[in-house]
């Protein structure tokens, strides 16, 4: 029991080192494994999204050749159906051989000029007219039907559908007398421009492998690419097996992609899980879409046994180096520890006392001179943040523009001339109220009603000087106007607006709005004005450059945006936001004040 009861008392004497040493080997443990699991993680981000961005270019120059494939085809359905002798040769009835021969030559001749410009692609031209005729460019044609198996084919019958656009469709085999290869035909009516009746179809029939070239020199085993129409039909695909089968999860995945404008997304399809890559071609109304088997394109990017082993041996290492540091610094440490908490919260004249291991003496040291730098760092920030405070209220402290008393009087006393001597008196008393306004203390308040009786007075005096081209307008939740807000907080603002805001505009409005927003209240001031480019250099707030002087007080908007930092902190203060020929709104918040 005695032994015991030494080893209880040992290991209280010792529990600084205890809980430091299983803090470490957790913290050990967990940052290994942490860093291990982030490092495997962000590595195979950073794979994929490299890999992602190299298909992406793969599909973009794939889509390129199709593109081109497709332009050939239209140019010949253009050519075609523009063709007033092919249009002759579709539509009119038979007549005596010599006739019928010589339309047939100056058909061939056409045709054949047509198909040299898609020698490239190997592809073959059917024409059929709505009077039984059918022309081919080739001798030995891909698709073996006759007119009238044409006529009611489906492949007619969906193009009949939709008689304005080319439609790139697929045919499997057998479908066609003797038919022995999968094809892609691309189908286009041919429309009379002025009835809209159509007299004829053309199909440019290519068997299905030819068409493959635009892709298969990018594909590989686990990388396959599909083209697919709107409707899921796969028309051509580096796996044979898929062309012309149905593919509704693929194409529910092509149609995410490009909805939420993802570059790739992860998806289990035909039971392995793939990385999906997909492009709309809206000249071809078809998905190209790449498919990518995930595990054989990420491979083995680490040696999961090798990584265990290094992280055994250097936590192990680790430990072994914390247990021994620790075991020297715990009793010095802790005699220092103990020093320090018997200092109470800002009692900065006790010092402790200096001894043990070089580290716990150093930081006895350290922290008896850091107690002598807080003593006269506290008397010193304590002065200047006084010193500060006192400075930045007495430069915001406004000053009467002499020019706007000189103005203003000079408009008083030719009212006066003129007879106007009402008038007079309103602007006399209007200015006498401004004055009043800015003399006292400029950090003091007022409600919010005698603010806007003020800014009443300030566009009256300025409707006399200037008319009133500009109008005011003020909507003011009545629960807002008992509300205090700092003394000339709104002025700078109207006086921009009128100086500023209609240099070009010959006229236009100011609207004043307070409502309150939270724990806040918020008071706007927007114009219909000249607005103008917002001064970068200025940040976030959009603040206007600091050029701009005030006419009536040296209360300018960047002075305005300080003063309500330096009262309420930084969250409050002004927002501008404006656009050239738009006009400018600025918000301004402030807690609610009752006094």
């Amino acid at each position: 029991m005695m032994r015991m009861n030494k080893q209880i008392e040992k290991l209280k004497h010792n529990g600084l080192f205890v809980k430091m040493f299983l803090i470490m080997v957790v913290t050990i443990i967990a940052v290994s494994i942490t860093t291990t699991w982030t490092t495997i993680r962000v590595s195979e981000r950073v794979f994929m999204e490299t890999f992602s961005i190299t298909n992406t270019k793969i599909i973009d120059q794939i889509n390129h050749s199709m593109d081109a494939f497709n332009y050939s085809i239209v140019q010949a359905a253009n050519t075609i159906s523009q063709s007033g002798v092919i249009r002759g040769y579709l539509t009119e009835a038979e007549q005596d051989s010599l006739h019928n021969l010589r339309v047939f030559y100056r058909m061939d001749d056409i045709m054949h000029r047509i198909a040299s410009g898609l020698e490239t692609y190997e592809v073959e031209i059917k024409v059929a007219g709505a009077n039984g005729r059918l022309y081919t460019t080739s001798d030995i044609s891909y698709l073996k039907l006759s007119a009238e198996q044409l006529k009611n084919d489906p492949l007619t019958q969906r193009a009949l559908e939709e008689p304005r656009k080319l439609l790139y469709q697929h045919v499997k085999p057998g479908d066609g007398d003797q038919q022995l290869q999968q094809l892609l035909v691309v189908t286009k009516p041919l429309l009379n421009t002025s009835s809209g009746d159509v007299y004829g179809m053309i199909y440019f029939i290519m068997p299905e492998n030819k068409f493959a070239r635009f892709y298969e020199a990018y594909t590989s085993e686990g990388n396959d690419v599909i083209v697919m129409n709107k409707e899921g039909m796969i028309l051509s695909s580096s796996r044979k097996m898929w062309t012309g089968q149905e593919a509704e999860e693929l194409m529910k995945s092509a149609r995410e992609l490009e909805e939420r404008n993802m570059p790739y997304e992860n998806r289990v399809i035909t039971g392995k899980e793939q990385i999906v890559l997909s492009q709309y071609l809206p000249l071809l109304d078809l998905y190209v879409v790449n498919l990518i088997d995930k595990k054989q394109a990420i491979g083995e990017l680490t040696n999961m046994k090798a990584l265990l082993i290094s992280i055994v041996v250097i936590v192990g290492i680790s430990l072994i180096i914390v247990f021994t540091v620790s075991r020297r610094m715990t009793k010095s440490l802790t005699r220092l520890v103990k020093q320090i908490s018997t200092i109470s919260k800002y009692e900065f004249d006790h010092k402790v006392s200096v001894g043990g291991s070089y580290e716990t003496r150093q930081l006895g040291l350290a922290f008896n001179a850091m107690i002598d730098e807080l003593q006269e760092y506290v008397k010193k920030l304590v002065q200047t943040e006084k010193e500060k405070r006192n400075a930045e209220l007495e430069a915001l402290q406004g000053q009467i523009n002499p020019h706007f008393l000189y103005n203003t009087l000079a408009s008083v006393k030719f009212m006066v001339q003129q007879g106007s001597r009402d008038k007079a008196a309103d602007t006399i008393n209007a200015l006498i109220s401004l004055l009043q306004n800015v003399v006292g203390n400029i950090s003091e308040t007022i409600p919010l009603s005698q603010e806007l009786v003020n800014m009443r007075h300030y566009v009256l005096i300025n409707h006399v000087r200037y008319g009133e081209r500009i109008k005011v307008h003020y909507f003011i939740s009545p629960d807002c106007m008992g509300y205090h807000v700092p003394k000339l907080i709104i002025q700078p603002f109207i006086e921009n607006a009128f100086f500023h805001g209609f240099n070009r505009k010959t006229e236009g409005h100011i609207y004043f709005m307070a409502s309150k927003e939270g724990h806040a209240l918020v008071c706007e001031i927007v114009d219909d004005g000249d607005g103008f480019a917002m001064d970068k250099e200025d940040g976030k707030l959009g603040l206007v450059p600091r050029g701009k002087r005030q006419l009536f007080t040296g209360i300018g908007v960047h002075n305005v945006h300080d003063r309500l930092k330096l009262l309420y902190g930084d969250g409050f203060g002004l927002t501008i936001s404006s656009e050239p020929g738009e006009g400018t709104r600025v918000k301004i918040r402030i807690p609610l004040l009752d006094r």
